[in-house]
């Protein structure tokens, strides 16, 4: 382009994301980042072929104008090297640094041929942009050095135009004064043009950046959140799991030595059985009201935030120490100590230990002549200097079923129905047990004795919580 002809670089005017990804590029464009943009703008990001396209004709159109200019001897030369830069331009997208390196091969044919630079400093301009947009600086910066020395080198030996005192662009004689002072306009609206694309493109590159790394932190947002989701609702499925495995095993195994007791004794004493029966009827329909309770957290039919905290009617541990009674099991329950008054879900969490813990006795051991349940409070005394409610479920062993005595120890004979079928566990009790003692810092052990089995329950007490003995009434507040 001759000094003093008309030419503005724009190309920095529309950021373009890159159509094809390639290392050490940014191509990351999000519709709040478009409407920050003007429509026009945001037309041409959101259509990057028609952008292609329109830069392409912005360095082609000038261009071949140029050629009706004389000499005419490079009219067609000079033609063709336009030409050829606005298909190269087409491809800057994809391969800005051959699209850079091939631009400057054009440009110094053009000067070489012509004495002119027929607008090449607008395609030098939009080559360096593509370079700066897609690369780091260093390396757009190299480009930059490389493409306007060669450039510049050119203009400085062959450019020969200039304007007259006219305004008439005329051939100006080699060595003389006017072609030096055309040499250095053209150097000087080469590297003009050149630091705009290059700061225009590093301008684009930096925003395209720092929206990427919006997009990343949001991105990593929205992992932790659907992980953290993912973690809860692993959480939810394991506690709805034990309640599942604690309404089911225990009930059941209740109900069948129930109905077993019942049947041996149909024939030999009437009344007894009824009650056995009365019994395995009111155990089957609490066991229908835990299951409706634990699927009630399943389905809402609101769609609101279905309820997770203990329901109030939980039976008092003389509830189902009297119940286990009913099935055979010989309970006794002792409380050791001033007995805390403990939020719903650790009374909860002791229920079903203590459930759990009977239930296998029930299954394993029905013969035993024995079943203790202690609850113990453990105060600040303990060695740990911690608030513990303790809970321990101890069984002498009895008779096996089939007559021989374990351990010597002598056995109460409960109906031959329970004492010859022996259900098998599912394997999740004792985790189960762990699991809920583990949400209250606590644990739980199982293993034999000199003479039987025991299981022991240590749950972590809220040092806030409040003492039967510091109640007015003498109560017991949240029955344990």
């Amino acid at each position: 382009m001759r000094p003093g002809a008309p030419g503005v670089p724009g190309a920095g005017k529309a950021p373009k994301p890159s159509t094809r990804p390639r290392s050490g590029s940014i191509a990351v464009f999000t519709e709040l980042d478009a409407r920050k943009l003007g429509p026009v703008r945001r037309y041409f990001v959101r259509h990057p072929v028609v952008m292609d396209w329109f830069v392409a004709a912005w360095f082609t159109v000038p261009g071949l104008l140029t050629t009706l200019l004389p000499p005419e001897h490079a009219r067609y030369g000079v033609a063709a090297a336009t030409l050829a830069g606005g298909a190269v331009l087409l491809w800057r997208r994809r391969n800005p640094l051959l699209t850079a390196a091939v631009i400057g091969v054009l440009a110094v044919l053009t000067i070489a041929l012509s004495g002119d630079s027929a607008g090449f400093e607008l395609a030098v301009a939009f080559a360096i942009y593509a370079v700066a947009t897609t690369y780091r600086p260093a390396v757009a910066w190299s480009v930059l050095g490389a493409l306007v020395l060669t450039v510049c080198a050119a203009e400085m030996i062959w450019y020969d135009f200039a304007v007259s005192e006219s305004g008439a662009i005329v051939r100006a004689e080699v060595g003389s004064g006017e072609v030096t002072g055309a040499r250095v306009a053209a150097v000087a609206i080469t590297l003009t043009f050149a630091l705009l694309g290059i700061a225009i493109g590093s301008s684009v590159r930096g925003r395209r950046q720092h929206v990427a790394d919006l997009v990343g932190r949001a991105n990593a947002i929205a992992r932790d959140r659907d992980q953290q989701a993912q973690l809860a609702a692993a959480a939810e499925r394991a506690r709805i799991s034990r309640e599942m495995h604690d309404v089911v095993a225990h009930s059941l195994t209740v109900m069948v030595a129930l109905a077993d007791g019942a049947k041996a004794l149909g024939a030999k004493d009437p009344e007894l059985a009824g009650q056995a029966l009365d019994e395995l009827t009111e155990t089957g329909r609490a066991a229908l009201a835990d299951m409706r309770r634990v699927l009630g957290v399943l389905r809402d039919p609101d769609g609101s935030v279905a309820p997770l905290t203990p329901t109030a009617d939980v039976p008092t541990m003389e509830d189902i120490a009297e119940r286990f009674r009913h099935a055979g099991l010989p309970v006794r329950l002792v409380r050791v100590g001033v007995q805390p008054d403990p939020d719903p879900g650790l009374r909860q969490a002791a229920h079903r230990i203590v459930q759990e813990s009977l239930t296998n006795v029930l299954r394993y051991a029905p013969l035993t002549p024995m079943v203790v349940v202690e609850i113990a409070r453990r105060d600040a005394g303990a060695p740990d200097g911690g608030d513990w409610l303790e809970i321990t479920v101890t069984n002498k062993a009895g008779r096996a079923p089939g007559g021989t005595a374990r351990d010597g120890a002598d056995a109460r004979p409960l109906p031959a129905g329970i004492a010859g079928d022996q259900p098998i566990g599912t394997g999740r009790g004792i985790i189960g047990m762990r699991e809920r003692a583990a949400v209250y810092g606590g644990t739980v052990t199982a293993g034999p004795t000199g003479s039987g089995w025991e299981v022991v329950a240590r749950l972590r007490l809220d040092r806030t919580g409040s003492d039967q003995a510091s109640r007015p009434d003498g109560g017991t507040g949240i029955a344990l």
